[in-house]
């Protein structure tokens, strides 16, 4: 065994049926299989540019002893900040809309153009969830893959608040669960740098105005895209001489 590195370590376990097989803990929190409309994908996982383009609403679930409490979330997709959430015992469309009606009271740029997308779940389909957006004037966009992919932004976040923000624990109760919330997201918004934000943390990037600075990492981003496509129909003009 002499020089065996972990993945050859592990691939050997693998092989020889020792790996301890870890138990999935998993809440379910989209039912996309109901009666109400499915919106199309609007974002098309576009970057957001300025703050308060695109919203991005997901739910995710916390452990309390023996059972589930959700967490419904609202997202701005360009400075990453929580502008709304939600702890609830059970995952509604009314914990939902607490969230959101939270994102939209604290708005800075209340005459921007605004797109909400989420997941195709009830809670956001729902008629009154959906009357809340267009009374606001926020157009709807939603997934259509099921793809974690087309909701990015959102799946990142709850990674980050379970990973570095103890959210992943096993509170005794609902009230220090919340307690222990409240001071992510506030820590979360407030403190924490984003390579994707040029290392500001949210609630720095949502001071930023469309027109007076975007993050180098969009600029470099936008380049190396316009680069990329430039190259590629050098290749097809190209292709297309040589064939001639």
């Amino acid at each position: 065994m002499v020089g065996l590195g972990r993945d050859a370590f592990f691939r050997l376990l693998r092989e020889n049926d020792l790996l301890v097989k870890c138990k999935r803990r998993y809440a379910i929190t989209t039912q996309s299989d109901h009666r109400f409309k499915k919106w199309p994908d609007l974002v098309q996982r576009r970057q957001a540019l300025r703050p308060e383009q695109i919203w991005v609403s997901d739910i995710t679930y916390i452990r309390i002893r023996d059972k589930w409490i959700y967490l419904c979330l609202v997202t701005d997709a360009y400075s990453r900040k929580i502008v709304g959430y939600k702890l609830t015992h059970r995952p509604t469309a009314q914990a939902c809309i607490s969230a959101l009606r939270m994102a939209i009271s604290h708005r800075m740029y209340p005459q921007s153009d605004l797109t909400h997308h989420s997941d195709r779940g009830i809670q956001y389909c729902s008629t009154n969830y959906v009357t809340i957006l267009q009374e606001n004037r926020i157009t709807i966009s939603m997934t259509q893959s099921g793809s974690p992919y087309d909701n990015a932004v959102a799946e990142r976040l709850n990674g980050i608040l379970k990973s570095e923000y103890r959210m992943a624990e096993t509170f005794p109760d609902y009230k220090t669960a919340l307690a222990q919330l409240v001071k992510a997201v506030n820590i979360y918004n407030h403190f924490r740098p984003h390579m994707s934000c040029n290392m500001m943390s949210p609630q720095q990037a949502h001071q930023q105005l469309q027109n007076q600075k975007v993050p180098k990492m969009f600029q470099r981003r936008n380049a190396e895209s316009k680069k990329f496509r430039s190259k590629t129909r050098e290749t097809v003009v190209r292709e297309r001489t040589t064939d001639n």
